[in-house]
């Protein structure tokens, strides 16, 4: 939970301070990253099938037993922690997640996340599952795929689907991987969060990993990024304010006041309220008011495709392979933290009008590397952005960071994401859920 005192908020100056106490210092700018994988089970008799409950909390239970600290909700175990390994959680509809502590380099943060899997991947084996690398639940209906018992679910669950009919879909059976970096000051967060949503396309179709629906062909490259696409427009998308001149903290956080909250968090209990943060804080609700943690907690639940808290979350790709996943880190710290590689990926997007932006936003889902923008193929430009953040790895010192990015050079010489892999198997494989639980998982 969020560590901010809970005291009220005396002055709404307090609200666009709590970014600038993510400032680091130049030299001292790390990156973690955040990695969520699909669990499928094994033996013939469920095969395909999402975990259920029981059989995730053993296997928490078996990774605690190995020296990982436990979070309990309600008497029930929901998140393992371990210094300098981060933390596991539950999502929604079962789906692991690893949130790596902040590395000084996309090598180290990788590094990290395979020890993650590597103590995982044999547990999970042993209990009869296996973790996919893939962006959507690729086989069973929604109803098939178990609630995960955890307080801001059940709030979640019910408040998203009157805002957006794919909700649950996103909830349940989406997985992703995410990277989150430092900024040094303001004018350097809001370079970042710009990019990063200038970029958002071209990511997504890079990694799109998700063509499987029900155990058949979506017609998406990316259904996972399709799900977002009706999830809530309140606080999904793209910002419009973010590609304006002068944008700041200060933005970000009036966007943040006017989306409705889902709950507070009071008494170990999440409590659904779903009044903007503006109204809280003027107004208080049920002789509560606002605090500094309960504005963490909010700007937790904020979903745009980049999300801006103590430091960047950029948040468009879609859970994949492992030698996909190890590339993230790499292609947004190349991006981010050399500023000749900042400037030079910015002005592939710069010129782009925000109707183009959100056109092209809403195409990329179903196009992926096959889309245009003003009639350059998205292939051209994440060609272009790779060789970019290749550069500026080199410049930052790190070649060993710039190897990872051998993957998406793959993918953008053959032409083929990993979507296209995941139908060309499911072609050569009839659809044999066996065949391609054993193509998708992870090792």
């Amino acid at each position: 939970m969020p560590s901010s005192a809970p005291r009220p908020i005396a002055d709404p100056e307090e609200l666009v301070g709590h970014f600038r106490a993510g400032y680091k210092a130049a030299d001292a700018l790390g990156i973690g990253m955040e990695h969520e994988k699909v669990g499928v089970y094994t033996d013939p008799a469920r095969l395909g099938r999402a975990p259920d409950y029981e059989t995730i909390r053993t296997l928490l239970e078996a990774m605690a037993a190995r020296g990982w600290s436990r979070t309990e909700e309600h008497g029930r175990l929901i998140a393992l922690h371990r210094p300098t390994c981060g933390t596991i959680t539950l999502e929604p509809g079962g789906q692991l997640e690893h949130s790596g502590a902040p590395w000084p380099s996309a090598v180290a943060a990788v590094r990290d996340n395979g020890k993650h899997l590597d103590e995982l991947l044999p547990i999970a084996a042993e209990l009869g599952v296996a973790f996919l690398g893939v962006g959507f639940r690729p086989f069973g209906t929604l109803d098939d795929v178990p609630w995960m018992p955890k307080g801001r679910y059940r709030v979640m669950r019910e408040y998203l689907p009157t805002r957006g009919a794919r909700a649950h879909e996103m909830m349940k059976r989406t997985a992703t991987v995410q990277a989150n970096l430092d900024y040094t000051d303001e004018a350097d967060a809001i370079e970042k969060l710009r990019l990063g949503l200038g970029l958002s396309s071209l990511v997504t179709a890079l990694f799109a990993a998700s063509p499987l629906v029900d155990g058949r062909p979506s017609g998406m490259q990316s259904h996972r990024a399709s799900c977002w696409l009706e999830t809530d427009p309140d606080r999904c998308g793209l910002l419009p304010f973010a590609f304006k001149p002068g944008a700041s903290f200060r933005d970000y956080a009036e966007w943040a006041l006017d989306v409705p909250m889902f709950f507070v968090y009071r008494d170990g209990d999440y409590r659904a309220m779903h009044l903007t943060f503006r109204r809280f804080l003027r107004e208080g609700w049920n002789g509560e008011k606002a605090t500094l943690a309960d504005w963490e907690v909010h700007l937790s639940t904020l979903f745009p495709e980049v999300r801006l808290k103590t430091y960047v979350e950029v948040r468009q790709a879609d859970a994949s392979t492992r030698e996909m996943v190890r590339a993230l880190p790499a292609l947004w710290r190349g991006l981010f933290y050399d500023r000749q590689a900042r400037e030079a990926a910015w002005q592939l997007v710069a010129s782009w009008s925000f109707d183009e932006r959100l056109d092209l936003y809403r195409r990329t889902p179903r196009e992926g590397l096959r889309a245009t923008a003003r009639g350059t193929p998205l292939s051209t430009l994440c060609r272009e952005m790779v060789s970019i953040a290749k550069a500026g790895l080199v410049r930052l010192g790190a070649a060993d960071g710039a190897a990872l990015l051998e993957p998406l050079d793959e993918v953008l010489t053959e032409g083929r994401s990993v979507a296209d892999r995941m139908l060309a198997e499911h072609a050569k494989s009839g659809g044999d859920p066996a065949k391609l639980i054993e193509a998708f998982r992870l090792r």
